[in-house]
């Protein structure tokens, strides 16, 4: 890795030395003094010398207020661009007046810089420099928004697979044969004790089906239909676990106005499951919530299976991806006083429709 490093370092320097010699040559070419004695003369060295040291530092200074503001929210984006330039400037502009000064006043018997009038001089020299480091610093700016935006590109890409990933592992996790083989042996059961139960719960489960069916190409769906499908799941797990569960929902928000992303109401209440011991003696609370019209709660009593279950990966984690997608707030997770609770946003229902956000 250090060999990689130095070997980019090296690069870069090249370059850049490149850059200065080309700046060099062009302006010699295109500028050039009447009593100069030729490329290695004093005032040929100063000038290289110069333009050595402020090619370097600015180009530097630049790369690192760039980098400091694409950290930003905003990024690159034209007043951060700004906002660098002029960065950027305030340390050129003193730095390249004190060096031609230097070359012009103090050291020009060493410098022999052919000069008329020396003010003039310096005034052309320091505008010249003012003009190629401004040249340098745009050049840099569209360098790293060039790559800001690859890079932007291949997070969203990434993001993208992610969530189809995510998607098809909740599809394939909620229609798993463990779960429908759970329900039909309920199901079994029911039949020789409760008929009209029985015939619910059939109800329930194939209208959970339909629901998982119906909105796996969807990421996010309008809180009123992941209720309704809780409020299936939840009158199966009733059946399935009598007294040992109790789950409350106490929303106080316009449902269809409001979305979260598909099925993650049903994945926490069964991560919930999965994870904490619960029986008729000691029932598991499970509390649906919103926060406002900011947030949507899943709190759950914590009393941990020992020795704990194994995790397939998926559930909060997958969740958080998801959110990502459409908002720059959180998924929240908190471990208190016996209490597990997970904090979601609440989307708005144009979030549906809305473009993906900006990766800074």
């Amino acid at each position: 890795m250090d060999k990689i490093i130095k070997n980019k370092a090296l690069r870069k320097f090249g370059f850049r030395l490149l850059v200065v010699m080309l700046i060099f040559f062009g302006v010699k070419l295109t500028i050039a003094h009447d009593n100069e004695e030729g490329l290695f003369s004093p005032a040929s060295l100063f000038y290289f010398a110069s333009a050595f040291l402020l090619v370097i530092h600015t180009w530097e200074v630049n790369d690192w207020l760039v980098k400091r503001q694409l950290k930003k929210p905003n990024g690159l984006d034209i007043p951060g661009s700004l906002t660098v330039i002029a960065g950027t400037f305030a340390f050129l502009a003193p730095v390249a007046a004190g060096v031609y000064y230097v070359g012009l006043y103090l050291l020009d018997d060493i410098c022999q810089i052919p000069a008329a009038d020396k003010g003039l001089q310096f005034r052309i020299d320091w505008l010249r420099a003012m003009l190629l480091g401004f040249g340098i610093m745009v050049f840099n700016i569209l360098y790293f928004s060039v790559k800001q935006k690859k890079d932007l590109e291949q997070q969203m890409t990434l993001l993208q697979k992610e969530v189809m990933t995510s998607k098809y592992k909740s599809l394939k996790n909620q229609i798993s044969p463990h779960f429908l083989f759970n329900s039909l042996n309920t199901l079994t059961s029911l039949m020789y004790e409760d008929r009209d139960l029985a015939s619910d719960f059939v109800t329930r489960l194939a209208s959970s089906y339909r629901y998982i069916l119906d909105n796996k190409e969807e990421d996010v769906v309008s809180l009123e239909k992941e209720l309704n499908f809780l409020d299936s799941f939840i009158f199966m797990m009733n059946v399935r676990h009598s007294d040992a569960i109790s789950i409350e929902t106490n929303i106080g928000v316009p449902p269809l106005e409001y979305c979260i992303p598909t099925l993650s109401l049903q994945m926490l209440v069964e991560n919930a499951m999965k994870h904490n011991f619960f029986s008729k003696e000691q029932p598991m609370y499970i509390k649906v919530y919103t926060v406002g019209k900011i947030a949507l709660v899943v709190e759950n009593t914590l009393r941990k299976r020992e020795p704990l279950t194994e995790t397939t990966q998926l559930g909060i984690a997958n969740i958080q991806k998801r959110y990502t997608f459409y908002t720059n707030q959180e998924v929240t997770i908190e471990d208190d006083n016996g209490l597990f609770k997970v904090t979601m946003p609440l989307l708005h229902k144009k979030a549906m429709n809305s473009p993906l956000l900006t990766v800074s």
